[in-house]
């Protein structure tokens, strides 16, 4: 869906991002991950053509993007900026409305549109006639993303959508935005500098430094098999935890015991569930616990099954 081949951006001899290339599939979220300075916000918005590039080409769905006027462009792309960006003085419906107005969508088109997302949002049906100010923080960055998904472009760029918020409101949303279904379809390139959150929402990573990009993978690549020791480094007072959330169960499988299926016919836990997520459950289990697994199979494990099988995974991630 999104080609990126030698991209830069200079000002005058600074190198903001430095001949850069990637791709992103259909239907993924890559992560451009790093601490500030690194590129990552000048990359983003070099795909909407906010800011132009010195050299390189980008191309969204097969399409140079230099093909269209920006204008044309951006109302094809949804985007969603850390502090919502919403206007002030524009009630929140009018707010949403603002892509689909330009697109010249008819007045019920919208409401319908704008009503499934409130819903799907969790926001009251009240909040349309509010302002911005009268809004909690979660509610103006969900606000925010429904704007961005409204027009239902098939590209979202996300410049650290939940970087103003809370720890507690931070992590719902997070929540949220990994079972949306809106956003199940979309491609997504977001930017942040947290690598909790990186990992935990991100299918691919790509790790910058200095403008470049150091490493592109899975979280699992990127912590088993680091290109570099900056790379690894970057990731080290947080491996462990890191390892949990990105691991599932279904990459664990083999390793599982093939015991008998407990008592309960339904399963407590899938194969998607992170090694993290079946610790919780396991750890004041007093019997083994169901899981069902990609294949279908279903097995019984227990908190010393989960380690053993955990614990030959990583050898075999890292031989």
């Amino acid at each position: 869906m999104i080609k990126v081949e030698h991209l830069s951006k200079h000002y005058g001899q600074a190198k903001a991002v430095n001949d850069i290339s990637f791709e992103v599939v259909d239907g993924d979220n890559l992560v451009l991950l790093g601490t500030s300075g690194c590129g990552k916000t000048t990359t983003l918005k070099m795909l909407n053509r906010l800011i132009e590039p010195t050299s390189g080409q980008i191309w969204i769905n097969g399409q140079d993007i230099t093909s269209q006027s920006p204008e044309l462009l951006r109302r094809g792309i949804g985007y969603v900026l850390q502090n919502t960006g919403l206007f002030p003085h524009y009630t929140i419906v009018e707010n949403i409305a603002v892509v689909p107005s330009l697109l010249k969508w008819d007045k019920q088109r919208i409401k319908n549109r704008t009503q499934e997302l409130i819903q799907k949002l969790h926001l009251p049906d009240d909040v349309l006639q509010k302002y911005p100010h009268e809004l909690s923080g979660g509610q103006q960055q969900r606000i925010g993303l429904a704007r961005a998904l409204i027009a239902d472009a098939p590209v979202l760029l996300m410049d650290e959508p939940f970087g103003a918020l809370d720890n507690i409101t931070r992590a719902k949303i997070q929540d949220d935005f990994k079972t949306l279904d809106e956003l199940q379809r979309k491609t997504i390139v977001m930017v942040t500098h947290d690598v909790q959150e990186a990992f935990e929402l991100g299918d691919q990573i790509a790790i910058m430094d200095q403008g470049r990009i150091v490493q592109q993978g899975t979280p699992a690549e990127l912590l088993f098999k680091p290109a570099s020791r900056f790379v690894s480094d970057f990731l080290q007072s947080q491996r462990l935890q890191l390892e949990l959330r990105s691991v599932n169960l279904n990459a664990i499988a083999s390793a599982l015991p093939d015991n008998i299926v407990g008592a309960q016919e339904a399963a407590s836990l899938n194969g998607a569930s992170s090694i993290w997520q079946a610790m919780e459950v396991l750890k004041d289990a007093r019997h083994p616990v169901n899981v069902k697994l990609a294949d279908g199979t279903l097995k019984a494990i227990n908190f010393t099954d989960l380690m053993l099988a955990y614990e030959s995974y990583q050898n075999q991630a890292k031989a």
